[in-house]
């Protein structure tokens, strides 16, 4: 028995196999009778036995025949299903679809959004990676990625979501304990929390709130300085502090108000960065397609 066989010619043989005739087989496979009847052939030679009685009105199987057209058959429904099921995930979205954010933009924004998401798609299965580098996506270790900040990375597809807007938010209990400030100068009489010198690099945007209408070598000093943004707008929420933050991280906040309104900080964008391996992915589009819409009202 040979070590493994050619599945073009067992494709051949169980066309033959099932038709009665190298001329049916050769229709069915839209080859000619002389590419069937070589093919068989072979495969007779490689197995070292007749697999056909060969005779005026057709062809009927030998012993061996068969035994290896049960074979054939069985491969070859499995092979109909699976290709089957590869051409229907082209056109439904189905399968694990991993997504790296940021910490803040996924435990705050995007975890509001979802539930709409995975009730139009039940068989997608969304995996929410929470880091605030950024991730390789040359490793495929995740799908797709939201970043605010543009790829650094060659090979992907970037498409920005939208525009993200910054205010100023305190909680009911900060300004029940010391009233709201009046005026962008009277935050120098306020407690504030921010990145202070723990800013990321890559987040340049983020701690506007203590240069706001100050001197650029002359910062306010917070009273907290926390290294991620979800960790300042809970400490805000504590009610340690002011904070200037995105206005997307409080869709799941209740605790905290804004105030002066008419401060804002510097907006930044919002990217959606996949492989271009998953150019032809069903899910990754209908994924990016539900960010595109959900992120319209990002500006206020």
């Amino acid at each position: 028995m040979p070590d493994s066989l050619d599945w073009d010619k067992l494709k051949t043989f169980h066309a033959a196999a099932e038709t009665g005739s190298l001329t049916a087989a050769a229709e069915r496979l839209r080859i000619s009778q002389s590419a069937v009847s070589r093919q068989i052939t072979s495969l007779e030679e490689s197995l070292d036995t007749p697999l056909f009685h060969r005779h005026a009105r057709g062809l009927t199987l030998t012993e061996q025949g068969r035994i290896l057209f049960l074979t054939a058959r069985d491969i070859a429904h499995k092979t109909a299903l699976v290709q089957a099921t590869v051409l229907n995930s082209r056109n439904k979205p189905q399968g694990r679809l991993r997504v790296s954010t940021p910490i803040s933009l996924g435990s705050n924004w995007l975890t509001s959004v979802l539930p709409e998401f995975l009730a139009a798609y039940p068989e997608i299965d969304v995996e929410i990676v929470l880091e605030d580098d950024e991730h390789d996506l040359s490793s495929f270790q995740v799908d797709c990625a939201l970043r605010p900040w543009p790829s650094t990375q060659g090979d992907v597809i970037e498409r920005k979501l939208g525009t993200i807007s910054q205010s100023l938010y305190a909680s009911d209990s900060y300004l029940a304990k010391h009233g709201a400030p009046t005026s962008v100068e009277d935050l120098d009489n306020h407690a504030i929390v921010a990145f202070g010198d723990l800013m990321p690099a890559r987040l340049h945007s983020t701690n506007w709130v203590l240069s706001v209408e100050r001197e650029p070598d002359n910062p306010r000093k917070p009273v907290l300085s926390v290294s991620n943004l979800h960790g300042i707008m809970r400490a805000a929420e504590a009610g340690i502090g002011i904070a200037g933050i995105p206005d997307y991280m409080t869709a799941l906040s209740r605790r905290l108000v804004r105030i002066l309104p008419n401060v804002r900080g510097e907006p930044f964008d919002v990217f959606f960065v996949y492989p271009t391996e998953l150019r032809g992915s069903v899910k990754a589009k209908v994924f990016r397609e539900f960010l595109m819409r959900v992120t319209k009202n990002w500006e206020s």
